[in-house]
């Protein structure tokens, strides 16, 4: 870890191992009252703290809050961070961490985050299985493959988007990041018309 000039802690090693991390988890998971909601949305974690301020999570809360009214929905982050109801975004760690999992090249990192996190999300979804009438996911590589395993743990229904067809018509295999990136028009417009089916 590092410490910044205002000695605010900021951890840059893998976080998904770190005790204070699963700390979080647990109180999340044995203690937090979650919000019953008819969606929840799960979206991925970002690099800019908290969370709702990224540009990603401005993106995605414009389609989302565009055709949703906020009582209707509950945004869960997920990631390296774990899985935080996002109201509890300004909560230590969860805003002092600076680590990205898709610049990690050791395959072993990968796979523990994998297992970890496919656990963490299988307990988030058992514990809520009844907050939520629906649940969309919104997500990518390492992300993904984390919430199908969960899903497939729990049997509990995630609507998990974007289709698996949609990006396999958009591959790019000479990028770094061969799924393209979430801010797609393509697989925001896809988003936005599922999320259409809810609308009042």
């Amino acid at each position: 870890m590092k410490h910044c000039n205002n000695n605010q802690i900021v951890l840059t090693t893998p976080v998904f191992y770190h005790p204070d991390f699963e700390d979080a988890h647990r109180f999340i998971i044995d203690s937090y009252t979650i919000l019953n909601r008819e969606i929840c949305i799960f979206l991925p974690c970002a690099m800019k703290k908290p969370f709702s301020q990224s540009p990603s999570h401005r993106i995605f809360d414009r389609e989302i809050f565009f055709k949703l009214r906020s009582e209707q929905v509950h945004i869960v982050v997920f990631g390296t961070c774990g899985v935080i109801p996002r109201e509890l975004e300004l909560m230590y760690p969860f805003v002092n961490y600076r680590f990205m999992l898709g610049k990690v090249k050791d395959p072993r990192i990968k796979r523990d985050f994998i297992e970890i996190e496919t656990e963490r999300v299988a307990e988030y979804l058992i514990k809520t299985k009844d907050n939520y009438t629906h649940r969309i996911a919104f997500c990518l590589g390492d992300f993904r493959i984390a919430m199908e395993r969960a899903v497939e743990k729990t049997g509990v229904k995630v609507k998990i988007l974007p289709s698996d067809n949609l990006i396999k018509a958009n591959l790019q295999k000479d990028l770094n990041f061969s799924q393209g990136s979430l801010h797609m028009e393509i697989y925001l417009s896809e988003l936005r018309e599922y999320l259409s089916k809810f609308k009042k």
